[in-house]
């Protein structure tokens, strides 16, 4: 492994870093912690504790992932995504099994980055990660419907798992407040339109100044943060729990879950956020600065946390292009902290429930769920919907398991499906090869892409490599070599077509054998490729892009 792979960006972007960058990365550092005040504080209450540990993980580990991340915008806090985890490790094990738990997890994140993992990130099925990112959406929306509707629940009635919290539902739907209801819609609502007029401005910020507008003008009985919680101002302080081999032992399991959880996500934020600035990131170095961010975060206070999607695109569309703005981000949280917080004790719990329930609609993919459900093979859609039930019914823990194992069964079963026994054909040296591309003759505007072996999941990535020049108008993409393609290439080819249409690059595909012609039938991908792109030989598909290049003329 060399040196640069364990560098953190942070260093690259100070050698030609100007007043006018960090006038950017300043902007957009204030405007990402004015998104991040209210989606803490609400994160924070989901995940069971209070709504000052949002902030506080929001700060060290949103500043310390920021200083070592291998990301130039990435952008970290508590995320959704460990909000049942979390809740259900508070519940039974107290906020110094959190800390222990969280700890661990710091611990294997920045053995993995050391270890080079990153890179086998790519190996879990994007249909995996789609089906339990689906089903944590739901058991969020599950947990805050009690505060949605202003339900009361007998005493020492407190339900951790979500079917426990169905049913408890269930039985005390007739305790409903009107009023509560009243705010929460309200608020929904809001958080829904408020973008339609501005953007600049989080809809967030403005559910929560509505609701409270709503709860003290009207005088409604609606409980708030400040009804439930005591709300301390402060900054954060060195917090040490009681370890033990026995406590140890028992959030192994959860450590490795929130490790798991932290590097899929951490990582899908960066190359997501690569695809906006046109960079690359350090996927093991940006392990280790999640694996020292959350040590941080638990150690004082917080939750785990890692890079959030939602927040760095919202970073790197206000100008911020260097962790400085990550690391602004969090030192404006703490003059929040510091002067503001007392004012959180003013938000009615309807309006977190909503600004949760905007969350779990934005993170869960409805549009991409239904896609894959349609177009992806009968496999995949067994595996994200497996996945998706038992995050749903029982933990991610069994979900990716399970999901892994049936991922790797399933593409097994269909490698053997495809293998079959040949006679060599000897061509000798590849020049004699009449069908070797180095025998062709491609003109400049052309860029020619042989693919060999099976398009699945752990393969997936390489598509991303795939590099169109500023005068290229033309790819091919040769696919005799390629026996069967799963859901996770299909997204990634899916991907490549919208960057070739974004450039007015046209794709031809030659040569696509029976089963990922199939399956890009079934998608509706050949469709949008265009039929008349896709050829039965090299020469047909060189033909074909002649004909474009001398049709734009």
């Amino acid at each position: 492994m060399n040196k640069e792979t364990l560098r953190p960006m942070l260093f690259d972007c100070l050698k030609d870093y100007s007043a006018q960058k960090l006038a950017k990365d300043v902007v957009a550092g204030i405007i990402v912690a004015i998104i991040a005040l209210p989606l803490s504080i609400a994160l924070a209450l989901a995940s069971g504790v209070g709504p000052e540990e949002g902030i506080f993980t929001a700060i060290v580990a949103g500043f310390l992932i920021s200083l070592f991340g291998g990301s130039r915008v990435q952008i970290a806090g508590p995320t959704a995504a460990f909000a049942t985890i979390v809740a259900g490790i508070v519940a039974t094990s107290g906020m110094d099994g959190l800390i222990v738990a969280t700890i661990l997890a710091g611990v294997l994140l920045i053995v993995m980055g050391l270890l080079g993992v990153g890179s086998l990130i790519k190996f879990i099925p994007f249909t995996i990660t789609t089906g339990f990112t689906a089903g944590i959406a739901v058991t969020i929306v599950i947990g805050q419907i009690k505060d949605f509707l202003g339900l009361t629940y007998p005493e020492g009635v407190k339900p951790v798992e979500t079917i426990e919290k169905v049913r408890a539902i269930a039985e005390n739907i007739e305790t409903i407040n009107v009023q509560a209801l009243l705010v929460g819609v309200v608020c929904l609502a809001f958080l829904f339109i408020w973008p339609k007029f501005s953007k600049k401005v989080p809809g967030s910020l403005i559910a929560v100044i509505v609701g409270i507008l709503l709860v003290k003008g009207l005088n409604l009985t609606v409980n708030t943060i400040g009804d439930l919680y005591t709300i301390r101002s402060g900054l954060p302080t060195l917090h040490l729990p009681q370890f033990s081999v026995g406590l140890i032992r028992e959030q192994f399991s959860n450590g490795v879950t929130i490790a798991i959880l932290a590097a899929i996500e951490s990582l899908l934020s960066c190359v997501v956020a690569d695809g906006m600035i046109n960079s690359r990131h350090r996927s093991n170095q940006e392990l280790v600065a999640q694996g020292v961010g959350n040590i941080g975060s638990a150690l004082f206070g917080g939750i785990p946390a890692t890079g959030a999607i939602a927040r760095t695109a919202a970073n790197i569309k206000n100008g911020g292009r260097s962790p400085i703005a990550g690391m602004v981000h969090a030192i404006v949280l703490v003059f929040v902290l510091i002067f503001l917080m007392p004012y959180a004790a003013l938000i009615p719990m309807p309006t977190i429930a909503a600004i949760l329930f905007q969350v779990a609609y934005n993170m869960c993919g409805i549009k991409t769920v239904g896609l894959l459900l349609k177009r992806a093979p009968k496999s995949d859609v067994l595996v994200l919907t497996a996945t998706f039930v038992l995050t749903v019914v029982f933990d991610l823990v069994v979900a990716i398991e399970f999901g892994m194992l049936a991922a790797c069964v399933l593409f097994m079963k269909s490698m053997a499906d495809e293998s079959e026994i040949r006679g060599w054909k000897y061509f000798g040296d590849k020049d004699e090869d009449k069908d070797h591309i180095d025998m062709k003759v491609v003109p400049e505007y052309v860029r020619v892409y042989e693919i060999t072996g099976p398009m699945f999941f752990g393969a997936a990535g390489l598509i991303s490599r795939i590099s169109l020049k500023n005068f290229t108008e033309v790819l091919i993409l040769r696919m005799r070599s390629v026996p069967s393609v799963d859901a996770t290439a299909m997204q990634a080819m899916e991907m490549l077509l919208e960057r070739c249409r974004e450039q007015g690059v046209t794709m031809i595909l030659a040569h696509v054998n029976e089963q990922p012609m199939q399956t890009m039938e079934h998608g509706g991908f050949a469709e949008r490729v265009g039929k008349e792109n896709f050829a039965a030989h090299i020469d047909d598909a060189l033909k074909r892009a002649e004909e474009i290049h001398f049709g734009r003329k």
